[in-house]
């Protein structure tokens, strides 16, 4: 999660969007959801196909370096926000 003030959301959101789209390039992705309940609060949420091809340990470009960056500059990440999950696929019923 990630707090963004409000001051600073235009241009938070424009850099999520640039980042967005250079992870596309790597068939990565990367959304963004707010929540209904603090204008402030948003989900920051990056996939890729593998691991090793995910923006939180794959080769970035110096483009895609200056623009994490600035992303923090602009907003407060939880203290890890590189923590990965793996999709768990649930069992199919008989």
């Amino acid at each position: 999660m990630v707090r963004v003030p409000a001051a600073q959301q235009a241009e938070w959101f424009s850099v999520v969007a640039r980042l967005g789209a250079l992870l596309e390039v790597h068939g990565q992705h990367l959304w963004v959801f707010r929540s209904e309940r603090d204008p402030e609060l948003w989900l920051e949420f990056s996939e890729s196909k593998e691991r090793a091809t995910h923006r939180a340990v794959a080769p970035r470009s110096a483009e895609e370096v200056e623009l994490e960056a600035r992303l923090r500059s602009l907003a407060r990440y939880e203290p890890d926000p590189s923590v990965l999950w793996t999709e768990v696929p649930l069992p199919k019923e008989p």
